[in-house]
């Protein structure tokens, strides 16, 4: 039973479940505006009250009757299928999609510009205390000095902050 409440309060289901929804609403919009509209404009060039009633064949059968071909209902739904496909991709497709690309553009945007706040490093903090102190003493910054902080001259080379650092 907890199995079965996670997958129905999913994300995805429950956005599953709208799309239904909003779409037998949409079918019904659409349905409305092609037997109102379009289907009397349509009927009057094919001399018909409607599609379902436009462009019937007639043909004959093995046993002498008659069955009849309703090429205007197929046009019909056609013509349904082709608005209500046009509906939703003009009327959400193209919208969300522009909207996904505005976001990403700021989102790349934002990336770019490194933040105003991140606070400098230990090894930069600790860098800038030692050009410091050396500016007190009266040394260059970044150059050797003498002091009880800097290794002798014949001390070997190790693998400090670009090979500066004496072990």
């Amino acid at each position: 039973m907890k199995g079965f409440r996670e997958f129905l309060l999913r994300g995805n289901v429950i956005d599953l479940a709208v799309a239904v929804v909003i779409g037998a609403a949409f079918t019904a919009i659409v349905t409305a505006v092609v037997t109102a509209l379009i289907n009397p404009l349509i009927g009057a060039v094919f001399n018909a009250s409607s599609l379902d009633k436009a462009l019937i064949v007639s043909f004959p059968t093995v046993s002498g009757g008659d069955t009849e071909l309703l090429f205007g209902k197929v046009l019909g739904a056609v013509l349904n299928f082709v608005i209500v496909a046009a509906v939703v991709y003009f009327a959400l497709v193209v919208p969300v999609n522009h909207l996904k690309k505005v976001a990403f553009d700021r989102t790349k945007h934002d990336e770019e510009q490194p933040p105003a706040d991140v606070p400098p490093t230990d090894v930069e903090v600790l860098l800038e205390i030692r050009d410091l102190l050396r500016a007190q003493q009266g040394a260059e910054p970044g150059v050797g000095g003498h002091g009880a902080h800097v290794a002798p001259a014949d001390a070997p080379e190790g693998a400090g902050i670009a090979g500066t650092t004496k072990l």
